[in-house]
């Protein structure tokens, strides 16, 4: 059957995006992938579906480029709101969407029936171990933790958004090859359960910082919204940054507020690349 998508970006982070049912999402790893291929299909960095909630307006479901399941995706978010919105499905300016990690509220900016930009609340940052596949003995939380890595010693603060983070704080990320460094950390963390998205951060000044990031099932990304957010939480919470930080990504920039109760505040871009047809 053929379905209607459209491929959107969020600052370079790309996935199509396609309204359906729930059933439609059974056993399509394979056909994930092979959308997401850059040379065999489409090219993105995963599929995003957009269904019907009984507890939000709508539900958002995010598939990585290896067809594996993630729970959230900032930059995609927003990119949901501008899908919505510009073909009819809500008129509205303020919605929620369901996820995997929760329901999230969303503020819509519009300028000629185009929207702009869109603010989420990512909800509460959790620097608990418990909801992040890490394993510490004695310990409860992940700040500042040294580990050692081919003579050299890394500084790791766990961060979970509904995604697992684990965000490194350096004095140059420029030329770092992330895809390799990536994998290796993966390899090499023994405290780790399960793969975690790896973030490498250089702090400008306390209200600015540039990041790059590991994305577990896609490599490295232009972007991951979720990611910037972990970044100004551990920034902050480590004394290197204010709780209001414009984070600078291969894509673009992000204005992230860490707020009092523990939420984040996201505002970012979503823009249109093409739409089309694609046969599931």
């Amino acid at each position: 059957m053929l379905y209607h998508f459209w491929k959107m970006e969020g600052l370079g982070n790309d996935y199509l995006y396609i309204h359906t049912k729930s059933d439609l999402i059974i056993n399509l790893k394979e056909k994930i992938k092979q959308i997401s291929s850059l040379h065999y299909g489409v090219g993105s960095d995963g599929v995003i579906f957009i269904e019907e909630s009984s507890k939000a307006d709508f539900y958002m479901r995010m598939f990585n480029r290896d067809g594996s399941e993630g729970k959230m995706c900032g930059n995609g978010i927003r990119c949901v709101a501008k899908f919505v919105y510009e073909n009819g499905l809500t008129n509205k300016t303020n919605i929620t969407i369901e996820t995997l990690s929760g329901i999230k509220e969303l503020s819509l900016e519009i300028k000629n029936d185009i929207v702009i930009n869109v603010t989420v609340n990512m909800g509460k940052a959790s620097l608990s171990l418990t909801d992040l596949p890490i394993n510490l003995e004695k310990e409860t939380e992940m700040i500042n933790y040294p580990f050692k890595f081919n003579d050299n010693i890394y500084y790791f603060t766990a961060v979970s958004l509904g995604n697992p983070h684990l965000v490194c704080f350096l004095d140059s990320i420029e030329n770092l090859d992330v895809n390799a460094i990536g994998l290796d950390f993966h390899q090499a963390l023994t405290f780790l359960n399960d793969q975690v998205n790896i973030e490498f951060v250089k702090v400008i000044n306390k209200e600015h910082i540039q990041m790059r990031v590991y994305e577990r099932g896609s490599k490295e990304t232009m972007a991951c919204g979720t990611g910037a957010c972990a970044s100004v939480v551990a920034g902050y919470i480590n004394g290197y940054t204010n709780n209001h930080v414009r984070v600078s990504l291969l894509g673009g920039d992000l204005d992230i507020i860490y707020q009092a109760d523990q939420s984040v505040l996201m505002k970012g871009p979503a823009r249109k690349v093409f739409e089309g047809q694609i046969e599931l």
